[in-house]
């Protein structure tokens, strides 16, 4: 596995590379000087007791506080104490992971004037797997949460290490970490800024981009079984409209179906589709164009530097700006659209697989088994759909839309961003639950159709490697861990990468 190197801008790849797969993290001499200097200026103004917010000032209401310089080690530890107060439920390892990459990422842009030895804890954390533990509930930005990953630093909290949950100055001592006393504004920086959104929002856009590829290859399974029309798909029609997400999906359908004997039977058989098979290029194309905009917003932030203050100058003429960058309103309005994006795809999934179970519709047997009435079928699962559906607009409210002044009103307005980056990956993984259901169903139909016609390229892939796994559903069974398994295909990728190797 390549390491992935820090110090000049990185994609949205590498970073997923490093938070979710486990690269090995290293730092550039580009990226290392930025730091070494940004600390050098910072520790002018220091000696000259000029006014710098968080550093020889107090936060929020309190910039107006002057803090000696013997209290600065104080401080920083302070701001660490009181603000790591997320509660509920902790973070996913790998969302660790990309707020501690994330906060690399924004302090090696050598504008925060922290010092090199305190990133390269973090580093030692990443390349070791040490995971501080994150309650996820409870920011209306940043700082909670990353304030309990900066409080394993000092030996505060708790931290997973090698698969046990230990107080974090144990789990120090066995990765081999020594605690570090913060410097100046090193509390402050570590919190600051627009990390944790960031990170959540790499995270989503990437389990979004898979959940999205997964939608077109089950909307083809059914598009397949129900009988559907791929003239509505014509290079024709997708011309007067020339969006190019529309134009590339519905070519990926035609891909996916090359070959299809059921397709061709179809092709006679009616004059036009219902919308959730007429209208699969439309409403994918269009999930797919806010995906491609919230992956370049993202990528953007993860090349940023959102601290506030950020240093320029010189040692002997410092320059520092106190600033609003830490609002996370670029990534928070980003990841609002996402969720909109992936409620859409779960509706017209949904739909399609209401269809399959609807012998009206379908020409299928009622809910794909053989004898209904004493066996239920595949009835329950579109009823999980629904539920989850009704989830997943709920999620579609805006978070960003709301603001509720803090610090005594200081910070009288909040961007809600990481609600909504939240609520981002939360949205991709009910999306992911819906496709499954819609997935597991047109493999099910399968056996009602005559075995001897071929199926398209790629959904043929999808059915071969799914009765490897999968039983046909004859007469009821334990449906919940073949819906699990399905889902989980989907969240590695592994059906995706099935379908799509059988068009090469």
């Amino acid at each position: 596995m390549e390491k992935v190197i820090l110090g000049q801008p990185i994609g949205l790849e590498e970073f997923i590379q490093a938070a979710v797969y486990g690269s090995q993290v290293e730092f550039s001499e580009e990226y290392k000087n930025r730091v070494e200097n940004s600390r050098r200026i910072l520790e002018a103004c220091v000696d000259r007791q000029e006014p710098v917010y968080g550093t020889t000032t107090g936060f929020g209401a309190l910039v107006t506080e002057f803090i000696q310089k013997d209290q600065a080690e104080l401080l920083q530890k302070n701001i660490i104490l009181t603000h790591a107060v997320s509660v509920g439920e902790p973070m996913e390892e790998q969302e660790v992971r990309a707020v501690m990459l994330m906060v690399l990422q924004s302090l090696g842009q050598g504008r925060s004037g922290v010092r090199l030895e305190l990133l390269e804890r973090y580093r030692q954390f990443l390349n070791k797997n040490l995971i501080p533990y994150v309650p996820k509930e409870g920011s209306v930005g940043y700082l909670c949460a990353e304030a309990h990953i900066a409080a394993v630093l000092i030996g505060e909290g708790k931290a997973w290490y090698q698969g046990e949950l230990l107080p974090a100055k144990e789990a120090l001592e066995k990765a081999g970490i020594e605690p570090i006393t913060l410097s100046y504004k090193e509390g402050l920086a570590l919190i600051n800024g627009t990390t944790s959104p960031t990170a959540l929002s790499a995270l989503a856009v990437y389990r979004m981009e898979q959940a999205a590829e997964a939608a077109d290859v089950a909307a083809a399974m059914s598009l397949e079984g129900l009988g559907g029309l791929l003239r509505a798909y014509d290079p024709h029609v997708t011309g007067c409209r020339p969006q190019k997400e529309l134009r590339s999906t519905a070519q990926h359908l035609y891909s996916l179906l090359q070959g299809s004997q059921l397709m061709e039977q179809a092709k006679d058989s009616h004059l036009q589709d219902a919308l959730s098979l007429r209208c699969i290029p439309q409403l994918h194309g269009a999930a797919k164009r806010v995906i491609a905009d919230a992956r370049e917003v993202v990528e953007c932030e993860i090349n940023s530097c959102a601290d506030n203050p950020v240093i320029f100058g010189t040692p002997e003429e410092p320059d520092v700006y106190s600033n609003g960058n830490p609002d996370a309103s670029y990534v928070g309005m980003q990841m609002d659209a996402l969720c909109i994006a992936a409620a859409n795809l779960g509706k017209m999934s949904e739909r399609r697989n209401a269809r399959f179970l609807d012998k009206n519709l379908s020409g299928l047997p009622w809910f794909l088994v053989k004898d209904p009435g004493l066996n239920s079928g595949l009835m329950i699962p579109q009823y999980a759909q629904a539920g989850i559906l009704n989830r997943m607009r709920m999620l579609a409210v805006p978070a960003t839309a709301d603001s509720v002044s803090t610090s005594a009103g200081q910070e009288d307005y909040v961007s809600m961003g990481y609600n909504a980056a939240v609520k981002a990956n939360e949205a991709a993984r009910c999306l992911e639950y819906i496709l499954a259901v819609e997935v597991f169903s047109a493999y099910q139909a399968q056996q009602f159709f005559d075995s001897s016609l071929k199926r398209g390229k790629g959904t043929a892939a999808v059915y071969d490697a799914m009765g490897e796994k999968v039983p046909v559903m004859e007469k009821d069974f334990y449906l919940y861990p073949w819906l699990e398994w399905t889902r989980d295909w989907i969240h590695t990728g592994e059906l995706q990468k099935t379908a799509e190797q059988a068009l090469l």
